[in-house]
């Protein structure tokens, strides 16, 4: 130890005050990560750490060395991880070109060139950096490297500006660096240039700053759209799409590249080792657990292996994982629709594409008749299932010749579910990838949400129920209600897997431009509803005005006649042919005389007195 009266050793290009694991980008880590270098690190080798890496994967690298040694530029870092690790790990403060040449059996540099500079080292470009690291390297050594690709997916569809893309963690950027490796190839060779010929690389896929999948370089471009490793780093990209924002939908430019077999090109990073590739091809962290899956090519697919790292040793051991669940407080397990059962993956997977991949082309073409008959066979392999707890996933599922097989999905229901619940759940899903999504489909616009659920569903096999009468305008309908618990297990399962089933908890710019469009053509649809009903209503106002009009005229004409009508009844006209009616209506002229004239004569006496 230096005579500084620090806990660390110090070398040229310390930092201080400074942190590479508080910044905006964090240490790398990941269980993936972890479980490759658990397979690839002898043991018993004196090692060197080169950058920032997160405590687990420190662990792996103590356990299995002789002696070793980590190298952080910043200086507060160095402390604590001297603190934190104690004897086990000698920890220097400083640049890597301020460290003297050494003879390091393994170095772990997973985080790759970017953070080994300090303020006080030479502007040295990439190809520098590495002649530096293989510098304290044996010619012999197990080198562990990481690069960061420019040309990912995620960075060519980040809406973010360049500048807001890196923070000031890199000291010294390497982002346009002409040496910087651009590909695998590229990457081997530069590592064969400073003398590690047997280097072999993988493509890893992350989000922010944790390794999700990593499949090797040659996996990667043999891999195509829906097959078991682009289904698993298409997740892997999708879990990485919730905190970028993108311009564009992240599936569809993962789904082209595998299709192209440049999936590995487009990796957000990748990791060469110079070591025969005596390990798996595949490693994955199950979705939404901390579970490594790795996967090795067999004859009829893929042969499927779990490591718990710590939550169980063995594959099923649903003891074991649910004691490591309570110990960690999770008391809402128990309660929770959906659970993870590592006992739920199956020991191998078939080499085909994933049900999603077939159903998605079906609907594209516009070919209802085989989209049906694919809905029916479906549906009579999920009734044949000896149990029904498996969360059915069309884009876990694979098409395994005229039948069908279970992925690698670990997640079940809590309860007896049957098997038009986990059909519904499974149809839910694909209704929020398809529609979510913005594709293709032979369906019209308006039919979404339970009305199609309902019609899949019937295309695999379930009857629906006779309709109840409503008796409040209310009412939910029979049809909704017998989809429900498939909508309740499906939005569980998005839950557990920390990413929604369309991938669009952070709009893409292309997707709000659809949208914005789409906004604007209902608008423009119902501005013209709007004038055609202001035009029925002025057409309507006009006639009501016109029948005012007239029963106005017709009142004045009402009163004058009545006026008339009234003159007349006081004229002496009136009267004289009101009586010469009256005499016409006379049949006996003599009986009225003579009653006329014994009237008068009364009337006279009366007068007189």
């Amino acid at each position: 130890m230096s005579d500084n009266q620090l806990a660390v050793d110090v070398v040229r290009g310390e930092m201080q005050p400074w942190s590479d694991y508080d910044g905006k980008r964090g240490a790398v880590q990941g269980p993936v990560l972890r479980a490759l270098l658990d397979d690839v690190l002898p043991s018993g080798a004196r090692t060197l750490i080169v950058g920032p890496h997160s405590a687990d994967l420190i662990d792996v690298v103590v356990a299995r060395s002789a002696k070793a040694t980590m190298l952080v530029r910043s200086v507060s870092d160095a402390n604590s991880l001297a603190e934190r690790f104690g004897d086990d790990l000698q920890v220097i403060a400083g640049a890597l070109d301020g460290m003297e040449p050494a003879a390091f059996e393994v170095v772990v540099a997973a985080d790759g060139l970017d953070r080994v500079l300090g303020y006080d080292s030479d502007d040295l470009n990439w190809s520098a950096r590495l002649d530096a690291l293989a510098a304290v390297a044996s010619p012999a050594a197990v080198v562990v490297l990481g690069l960061e690709n420019e040309f990912s997916l995620t960075k060519l569809l980040d809406r973010r500006l360049p500048q807001d893309r890196h923070a000031d963690d890199d000291w010294r950027p390497l982002h346009d660096d002409p040496t910087r490796p651009v590909s695998t190839g590229q990457l081997l060779a530069e590592l064969s240039r400073v003398g590690f010929a047997d280097a072999h690389a993988y493509a890893a896929f992350s989000a922010q700053d944790t390794v999700l999948t990593l499949l090797a370089a040659d996996t990667a471009a043999a891999t195509r759209p829906g097959e078991l490793p682009a289904r698993l780093a298409l997740e892997a990209l999708e879990t990485a799409a919730v905190a970028v924002p993108l311009l564009a939908p992240i599936a569809e430019g993962a789904t082209a590249a595998a299709r192209a077999g440049l999936l590995a090109s487009t990796a957000p990073s990748w990791l060469a080792i110079t070591t025969t590739p005596a390990h798996h091809p595949v490693y994955a962290q199950a979705s939404g657990h901390t579970t490594v899956l790795t996967a090795d090519t067999a004859a009829a697919g893929w042969s499927i292996t779990t490591d718990q790292l710590g939550l169980g040793a063995a594959a099923g051991d649903e003891a074991g994982f649910a004691a490591a669940r309570a110990a960690s407080g999770d008391a809402s397990a128990a309660a929770a629709p959906v659970v993870f059962d590592l006992g739920a993956v199956p020991g191998s997977v078939p080499s085909g594409i994933t049900v999603e991949t077939q159903l998605l082309r079906l609907a594209a073409a516009e070919d209802v008749p085989g989209f049906r008959a694919l809905a029916a066979r479906l549906g009579e392999w999920a009734r044949a299932q000896d149990s029904a707890r498996l969360v059915l996933r069309w884009d876990d599922v694979v098409v395994d010749g005229d039948g069908f097989a279970a992925g690698v999905s670990p997640w079940v229901t809590a309860g007896g579910e049957s098997a038009a619940d986990v059909l519904a759940a499974a149809w839910w899903r694909f209704h929020d990838r398809l529609i979510g999504g913005h594709r293709r489909h032979p369906w019209p616009p308006w039919m979404v949400g339970d009305d199609l659920v309902s019609a899949w569903l019937g295309m695999s096999g379930v009857e629906a129920p006779a309709p109840v009468s409503a008796t409040k305008p209310e009412t939910t309908p029979a049809s909704a209600a017998q989809v429900a618990r498939g909508r309740e297990l499906a939005e569980a399962l998005a839950s557990a897997l920390g990413i929604p089933a369309d991938a669009s908890q952070t709009p893409d710019v292309r997707t709000a431009l659809a949208d914005a469009e789409r906004a604007q053509q209902e608008v423009f649809e119902l501005k013209g509803q709007i004038f055609g009903l202001e035009r029925t209503l002025g057409f309507r106002d006009k006639a009501l005005k016109t029948r005012e009009n007239r029963l106005r005229e017709m009142r004045l004409q009402v009163q004058k006649v009545n006026a008339e009508r009234a003159k007349l009844h006081g004229s002496r006209a009136f009267a004289a042919v009101t009586v010469v009616r009256n005499v016409a209506t006379i049949r006996n002229p003599r009986e009225f005389a003579g009653k006329l004239k014994r009237r008068l004569k009364r009337i006279l006496r009366n007068r007189l007195g």
